[in-house]
């Protein structure tokens, strides 16, 4: 399973294009005011976690839903926990 983040692709398939853009949007259209160093990072890294608040502000701004911001790969774990066959399960 994996998730990766498509603020940058959903920005720019909104023609927005840098960070300050994407500020004045949160401010203008969602009235969220983050700092430009938060915006970069929502930018350039993938977040570990996301509040709510700005989540709801990006799709705001984007005109879009999580699903637009978010690419989830829900394929099984193959080997979930390496357990030996003599290990107890918590059923047991």
């Amino acid at each position: 399973m994996d998730i990766r983040w498509r603020l940058r692709r959903a920005a720019a398939d909104r023609e927005v294009w840098t960070g300050a853009q994407l500020r004045r949007l949160l401010a203008e259209k969602a009235g969220l005011e983050l700092s430009s160093a938060s915006i970069s990072a929502l930018m350039t890294k993938q977040p570990t976690q996301v509040k709510l608040e700005t989540l709801l502000a990006l799709c705001t701004a984007l005109q879009c839903t999580p699903n637009d911001l978010f690419e989830v790969d829900t394929t099984p774990v193959a080997d979930p926990g390496n357990r030996t066959e003599n290990e107890p399960t918590a059923d047991q």
